[in-house]
Order: structure tokens, then C-alpha cells, then sequence
């Protein structure tokens, strides 16, 4: 049962079906210290998660060969998880899921299938039979990573009438138009050659976009007309410091803004860092103004949950804690870990 003094929290993991793969987790806001409080089976690699907007049902992709995307209802009480289903993305290492703002419909996107799906949602929060999906065509210039298409993420905006899909492959957020379940090509953003598009992050007030480009270290900054379905591109400025020598093992993968909407988190993998960006109030623009190691490697993904933030660390098998400075936004070790197996997304319950 949740507590007043703690925060819940699940972990997608790439662990086997057998075994437990989504973790339920605590945190304590104040001192960041972190506990397993139960684990589910019966999935398999649930790389990304996604809470509806009442608590009451998760979504999990099943990131594998031939891919599924699970739902499962979450008691209201001790926060345990109970299979409602799952249903075939028809494409390979589905690794993103997100809902639509009425809770209607979720979509995924799939890595190597170089798909994206859209699921109708029942009552109860279970998958109705796939009712569209879309396939990317094309390459990049880069032969060892966009040989093919790479839906890295899927969104829908905050009028639930676009969805932008990041391909990593194509250098492109594609937008499209949602109707009725069915999605239509609405628009082509282009990124420089090379940048691997990845996560995007939508700033509080809706006014701004935040991409992370995996494969350039670099974040690109938009202006977001959400009633014309378009994005515009302000700025681009790399996840690295200056003076850092990148190597080929140097990719960025996570991006959230704080809830305050004054700074911006990227995470860095080879580096193991998370970047701090200042957010300007009134253009939206980036200061890069520190970089904080997260005490592990390869932080996959990171969520910002009860003023903390939780970095997982992927390939040492740790979930680190940080305090947030509300002036500043720089990440203050809490000494804190938490060890699980291959934590690959934090999602707050």
C-alpha cells in the first residue's frame, strides 16, 4: 500500500519471461533511498512503459523478435499488476508505447519492424485488434545504424489529433494525422543527416519541443504549431561538453523537461552522464550548463518522480538516485542505489 513518505514506481527490464521483468519500486522523496517491493512475470524484455492517466492500467511492449504490446491492470491498493492481454505489434523490437490524451487509443513503435501501430482500448484498459499501422521506407547515411528504417518513438500531441514518430534510421520525425484509429501522412521533418532521432520531450506550456538524437549527441529544439500539426526547428546544441573527445560508443537516449519547466535532462551513454540544460523563459532556447556521471553504465532511460531523478543505469544493473537543486536543476548524488537486473524505464505509477 502507498505510503504519505513514499513514492511508487515501476521498472521494465530485459529479463527473460520466467522471470520477474516489471519491478514495482519505492522511493523515499526524501532521502532517494529506493526498494523492490514486487515483480511480475510473464513478459518478455518490457524495454518501455506507459501509465494511463488514472492509474489504473499499464502498457508494455514486449521487445522481441515478433513483438508484442501488453496491457495490464494495476491495483488501485497495492499497486500489483494483473494481465488484461496482449496483441502482435507485426513488427520486430517494439520499444516505445504512449497513449493518446483521451485514453482511447495506444501506439507503438517498432525498431527493427520499421512499423508503428495504433490499438484501439477497451473499458478496462485491455488492446482491441490493431485498427492501423504505418511502414517507414528509406535509409540513412549512416550504413552500420540507418540501413533500414528505425521508429525509435511514437507520440501523439497534446490535441490527440497528430502523433509524431521519431525514425532513427531516416533522420525524420514523421508526422501523421489520427482518424478514427487510422493514421494518414501529415508531414515530414527532416534532421541533419546522421542525427538518429530518438525521444522527444514536450515542454509544460506546449510552446516547445525537445528531440534527443541518438547517433550526433545532440538535442534540436522545435517550435511547436500543435494546431497546424508542424514543427519548426530554433536550435540545435550537442549533449557533450566542449572539451569531451566522443567516442563510437557515445549515444544519447533520454530526454525529460522538469516539471517547472526551467530545465532540461538529457542522458548520455558512454559518457554516463546526464546533461543539464537551462530552458529560456521566453524563446525556449538551451544553455548547456553542467553534466552530472550517473554512478553506472549506459543510462538507457531516466525519469524525473517525487523531486527526484532515478537514472537507469542499463549495463551495470543499478538504479541510481538524484536530488534536483530547484535554482539551479544540477543533480546531487543521494548515495542511493538499487540493484535490478538490466533496467531499461522508470515509469512513475
Amino acid at each position: 500500500m502507498e505510503r504519505p513518505n513514499e513514492v511508487l514506481f515501476y521498472v521494465g527490464t530485459y529479463n527473460p519471461e520466467g522471470e520477474e521483468a516489471i519491478l514495482l519500486c519505492s522511493l523515499s522523496p526524501s532521502s532517494g533511498e529506493m526498494k523492490i517491493l514486487e515483480g511480475t512475470k510473464g513478459i518478455e524484455n518490457p524495454s518501455f512503459l506507459a501509465v494511463n492517466s488514472t492509474g489504473s492500467v499499464l502498457y508494455a511492449v514486449s521487445e522481441k523478435d515478433e513483438g508484442e504490446v501488453y496491457a495490464f491492470a494495476i491495483d488501485p491498493v497495492t499497486k500489483a499488476l494483473s494481465p488484461l492481454g496482449s496483441r502482435p505489434t507485426e513488427g520486430g523490437a517494439p520499444c516505445y508505447v504512449s497513449i493518446s490524451p483521451k485514453q482511447d487509443y495506444i501506439f507503438v513503435s517498432n525498431y527493427s519492424g520499421g512499423n508503428a501501430n495504433v490499438f484501439p482500448v477497451n473499458e478496462d484498459g485491455s488492446l482491441q485488434v490493431m485498427s492501423d499501422q504505418v511502414k517507414h521506407v528509406g535509409s540513412g547515411i549512416r550504413e552500420d545504424r540507418q540501413e533500414a528504417p528505425h521508429p525509435h518513438s511514437v507520440i501523439p500531441d497534446g490535441s490527440g489529433k497528430h502523433i509524431l514518430v521519431c525514425d532513427l534510421g531516416l533522420d525524420q520525425i514523421l508526422i501523421y494525422r489520427l482518424e478514427e484509429g487510422k493514421l494518414s501522412k501529415h508531414r515530414e521533418i527532416n534532421l541533419p543527416p546522421g542525427s538518429g532521432p530518438r525521444h522527444l520531450a514536450v515542454h509544460p506550456s506546449g510552446q516547445w519541443i525537445y528531440l534527443a538524437n541518438e547517433l550526433n549527441c545532440t538535442v534540436t529544439v522545435f517550435a511547436n504549431d500543435e494546431q497546424n500539426g508542424n514543427l519548426s526547428i530554433l536550435q540545435h546544441v550537442s549533449t557533450l561538453p566542449e572539451q569531451y573527445n566522443a567516442g563510437s560508443d557515445d549515444t544519447a537516449s533520454d530526454i525529460h523537461v522538469s516539471p517547472c519547466g526551467k530545465f532540461l535532462y538529457v542522458s548520455n551513454r558512454g559518457q554516463d552522464s546526464i546533461a543539464l540544460f537551462h530552458i529560456e523563459g521566453s524563446t525556449g532556447h538551451l544553455e548547456a550548463v553542467d553534466w552530472q556521471v550517473t554512478g553506472g553504465r549506459t543510462p538507457r532511460n531516466f525519469a524525473i518522480i517525487g523531486g527526484k531523478l532515478l537514472a537507469a543505469n542499463q549495463n551495470s544493473d543499478i538504479i541510481t538516485s538524484f536530488s534536483i537543486d530547484s535554482d539551479s536543476g544540477r543533480l546531487i548524488p543521494t548515495g542511493n542505489e538499487l540493484k535490478i537486473k538490466t533496467p531499461v524505464c522508470i515509469q512513475a505509477v
